[in-house]
Parts: structure tokens; C-alpha cells; sequence
């Protein structure tokens, strides 16, 4: 595409996200901001001086349950961050660190004994103790439950009270990523086994934070757990805006409506941030990746051979360059750069628009009727890609591709939606090939089992290779990392060579806000527990 033409498709498809996802926010009604303006003198008085009573944090999506054994988003995980404790906290170095648990041990390599923090209390009063721990994992492990991340705790065998401030977890074979997965949000049995639906919509946990109302589509409220384990949080309220577009999120950090802004973000905007002395941008290596999925069961998408060749037709390199301007970087396989198991050398398929029409006429795809479309025993060559409107950039990326895609011969659609409907259209297999993106891969079993594993629920596109199955529950049993890695960097070929996912960028992580806050610190996996040490200076 010449620069002329692809800036301007650039420009239509930023007005069409804006138009689309801009209007749903409205700014809070306090005239009290956590922004940068000084309080004005009264009287002859001097300015205030102290520190906000609230915390506000723009947002994307709107979380879609507040159940940490259900979430699937990012938002809901944002809530976890502040509502939930887990037995475990990731630290920014993705190390284990001690949280509902004080202590453990693992006397054999199928045994897991967790001796559990004294004093606890869950917001409603009531003690923590190690049956609210089973209870948590029992109902995550239950196929009735349907739990979104199963897959990670299959390997449990049982857990077990062995008195209220001990558990012991029984696997079934060895399972190396077990503890970072054991920050999971622990649930009151009481109110969750009670009432499973009321406590989808009303979290209790043992967090720095308790959440008091939820406006759906709008604002998540918290108020700070003084009985707090950890001490309480610096500050008294938290509020969560849900702000879609990514501009005018942005807006509302400069204008004070909001304290603080993170990823997804869109370049210009970072630009522009960064040049106001008002604000500060944190930028770090993110743990995620954003990639195109693959419906295999489209009777299109099964051949691998038409796969392959729509992967050459993807420009990861500009895609990079002009639509994220650096920020995230061209992707190659699904194991990201901070993994222990990358390899560089797996590098996927090269933009090369003659090598894709070669492979689809190898598939039997040929313009036979000179109209530009290809087609096939009387069948166009006709694949819709789809995204969620929350994410300009993602909006922009997909009708770049359709440019493309257009241009190599395929009758290629455009359909945008708000999340809960996309995500809903991911799990039902309606779609051709979506653009979208996985977060917190704190190690390759979370980048790639429930992924790529032919029975996973994740496994929107219903990819299945036997040989990959077999090759994932190995890389889960083996203790030794320098196997693991082996094992993944040949899953990561496979799916690869195969485009059951062609991962087109390796996300970075931004940060936004402004100078009178003090006391983030950001974290990879981008969540937000440290909000608890957060002020904004009035």
C-alpha cells in the first residue's frame, strides 16, 4: 500500500472507532479530581493541601463477572487485584510471594502443604480458613462449574483441610507452573456456595478493597478493608471508570476526571502524554500477545495451505511501525520475549503477498471469473475478521488486513462489536478469524495449554493435533525447565507452521498519570494490587 493511501485509511478507521465507541462516558459528577489542578483559594486562604479521598481509574471494558473463578477478562481481573487475595502473590519478577499463605512446602513432587495467614478476615467479618480454600479450588475443578481456566488446576488431584489454617493440595503428576497459578482470588464458602449468582455480582473477599456498587457499564466502586491483613489502603475510596475508547480515556486523564490510564492505550495519545511535563508514562515489556485466531472448523480455514498463505499476507513489521508506532512489537510464535522458553529462531510466516497466491492456488483457489475474487468449485474465497470496538488500534489493524487481504484475491468483511459480544461469538465458534489478545502468561502452560489442548474451552478455534496435546501435558509433568522449554519451543513450531495462531505482536505494557500520584508501581502482568499504596496529592 502507498504511504498516501494507507495513511488515510488510517484516519477513516480512527474516525469510524471514535464515532463508535466515543460517547459512552461521561465524566464524574464531583468536582473533586484526582488530576493536576491546585484547589483555588478561598477567601485569601492558602490552597488545601493533603491527600484525595479517591482513587479513579479509567478503564476499557466492563467486567463481565465478578467471580475470580469465572473471570475471563481484564477488568474482572483488575477486581480481583483489590477485592481478592490468593493463596500466593506474583511479584513484578513473576516470583512467588507469600499472601493468603504464609508458608509452604512440597515434600514430593506431587505434594503441596500451605500453611495459611492467622487473623484473616473476608469483608463480611467472617474468619479465613482452609475450607474456603478447598472450597474455592473444588468448585473450580467441578465440569459443572464451567470455570474458563479449568485447565490450569486440572492436575490437582484433591484438596484437603488438614486443619483451619493448613491445606494440602495432591496432584496427579508433577506440575511445574502449579504456584503461579495459585494467586486465584479465594472465595467465601459461605456466600458463594450459598448463592452463586448474587456472588457474581457482589464480591466478598479478603482484599485491601471492598467493592459497594457496581454500575454496569459505567463505574466499579470500592471503599478500603480497614481490617485490612496488610495494613489499609492509603486511600479511603477506589473507583473504576469504564471509558471504551481509547482517547477519550485519555481525555479524561488530562482533564483530571481520572487518576491514572493503562494499557490498551493508542500511540498518538502516548505521544501526546509523554510531551505534558503534568504527567507520567511507565512503559515495560508486557505478558501478552495479540494474534489472529483461526476458526478451523470454517470448512475455508480448515486447509492449513490457505492459513499459511493468509499469514503471508500479514505486515507484522508496518502493523507495528504505523498503527502502534513501536509501542507493542511484530510478533513470531506464541512464546513471548520474557519467557525462559523463547526462541528467537521461530519466526513464523514473512509479509510476501506472491508466496500467498501461490499457496492458495496449491489449496485450489483461483480467480476464474477475472472479478478479482478468488474462488473455488463455484465458492468466493468470502472471510469476515472480526474484532472488539473497545480497541482502535485492534479496529484499525483488522481493516488494514481487509486492505490486504482485498488485494491478494479474497473477498475479505470487517465486523466490529462491543467485547461481551465478541467474547460471546469467540466461545461459540461465530467467526472467521478475530483479532485479539491474551495477558498474564506468566509461564508458556498459560501461553499455550488452554490455547492449543483440542478439549480446552480457550481453544476458541478448535485447533487439534494430537501430537501438540501430547507434547503440552509433558511440558506440564516435567519438573526440569530446560525440558520445558524444549517441549514448548516445539509446540510453539507446530502451532506456528500450522497458523493455528499467527501472533502478530508481542504487547508492551503503558502506564499513564498524573504527577500528584505517588505510589504505583507497575507490574508486568499489569495488575493492580499495588493501588493499595497509591495517593493522589491534592
Amino acid at each position: 500500500m502507498k504511504k498516501k493511501g494507507f495513511c488515510a485509511l488510517l484516519s477513516v478507521a480512527f474516525l469510524v472507532s471514535a464515532a463508535l465507541t466515543g460517547c459512552s462516558y461521561k465524566a464524574p459528577e464531583s468536582s473533586s479530581s484526582g488530576g493536576t489542578q491546585q484547589q483555588a483559594t478561598t477567601e485569601g486562604q492558602p490552597a488545601q493541601t493533603g491527600t484525595a479521598d479517591e482513587l479513579k481509574i479509567g478503564l476499557d471494558v466492563d467486567a463481565g463477572t465478578m467471580d475470580p473463578r469465572l473471570s475471563r477478562d481484564t477488568t474482572a481481573a483488575r477486581v480481583t487485584d483489590v477485592v481478592f487475595d490468593g493463596l500466593i502473590r506474583l511479584s513484578d519478577k513473576l516470583e512467588a510471594q507469600p499472601a493468603l499463605a504464609e508458608k509452604w512446602e512440597n515434600p514430593d513432587p506431587t505434594t503441596w502443604v500451605f500453611t495459611l495467614r492467622k487473623g484473616v478476615t473476608f469483608h463480611d467479618g467472617s474468619p479465613f480458613t482452609a475450607e474456603d480454600v478447598k472450597f474455592t479450588y473444588d468448585s473450580l475443578l467441578d465440569p459443572n462449574f464451567k470455570a474458563p481456566y479449568a485447565k490450569l488446576y486440572a492436575p490437582i488431584s484433591k484438596v484437603e483441610v488438614v486443619d483451619e489454617q493448613t491445606v494440602k493440595f495432591t496432584l496427579k503428576q508433577p506440575y511445574a507452573p502449579l504456584l503461579s497459578y495459585l494467586d486465584l482470588g479465594i472465595v467465601p464458602k459461605s456466600l458463594a456456595e450459598k448463592d452463586p449468582q448474587a456472588f457474581s455480582s457482589n464480591p466478598v473477599g479478603t482484599g485491601p478493597y471492598k467493592m459497594v456498587k457496581w454500575d454496569k457499564n459505567s463505574k466499579i466502586s470500592f471503599e478500603a478493608n480497614e481490617q485490612y491483613w496488610g495494613g489499609p489502603a492509603k486511600t479511603k475510596k477506589l473507583t473504576y471508570f469504564i471509558i471504551p475508547d481509547n482517547s477519550t480515556r485519555v481525555s479524561a486523564l488530562e482533564a483530571g476526571d481520572v487518576d491514572l490510564v493503562h494499557s490498551p492505550l493508542s500511540p498518538q495519545d502516548i505521544a501526546k502524554i509523554k510531551s505534558n511535563s503534568k504527567f507520567t508514562v511507565k512503559e515495560t515489556e508486557g505478558l501478552g500477545y495479540t494474534y489472529l485466531n483461526y476458526n478451523t472448523t470454517n470448512p475455508i480455514l480448515s486447509d492449513v495451505k490457505v492459513r499459511q498463505a493468509l499469514a503471508h499476507l500479514v505486515d507484522k513489521k508496518l502493523i507495528s511501525d504505523s498503527l502502534y508506532a513501536g509501542m507493542d512489537k511484530p510478533g513470531q510464535s506464541p512464546l513471548i520475549p520474557p519467557s525462559w522458553a523463547y526462541d528467537p529462531s521461530i519466526t513464523g510466516y514473512s509479509y510476501d503477498p506472491v508466496e500467498a497466491k501461490a499457496l492458495f492456488e496449491e489449496a485450489g483457489w483461483k480467480d476464474s471469473n477475472n472479478d478479482g475474487i478468488l474462488d473455488k468449485d463455484g465458492k468466493k474465497l468470502t472471510l469476515t475478521l472480526s474484532t472488539h470496538t473497545e480497541d482502535p488500534n485492534r479496529m484499525q489493524t483488522v481493516e488494514f488486513l481487509q486492505n490486504e487481504f482485498t488485494k491478494a484475491g479474497v473477498d475479505a468483511k470487517v465486523s466490529t462489536t462491543e467485547w461481551p459480544t465478541f467474547s460471546a461469538n469467540m466461545m461459540a465458534q461465530k467467526f472467521d478469524i478475530a483479532l485479539l489478545g491474551w495477558l498474564s502468561l506468566v509461564d508458556p502452560d498459560r501461553a499455550m495449554y488452554g490455547q492449543f489442548q483440542s478439549q480446552s474451552e480457550n481453544n476458541y478455534g478448535k485447533y487439534n493435533n494430537p501430537k501438540v496435546d501430547e507434547l503440552l501435558d509433558k511440558g506440564r509433568a516435567s519438573l526440569d525447565q530446560a525440558e520445558r522449554a524444549r517441549v514448548y519451543q516445539e509446540v510453539a513450531k507446530i502451532v506456528t507452521d500450522e497458523v493455528a495462531y499467527d501472533v502478530v505482536l508481542y504487547q508492551g505494557y503503558v502506564a499513564m498519570y498524573a504527577n500528584n500520584l505517588t505510589g504505583f508501581k507497575e507490574h508486568p502482568k499489569g495488575s493492580l494490587y499495588n493501588l493499595k499504596d497509591v495517593e493522589v496529592k491534592k
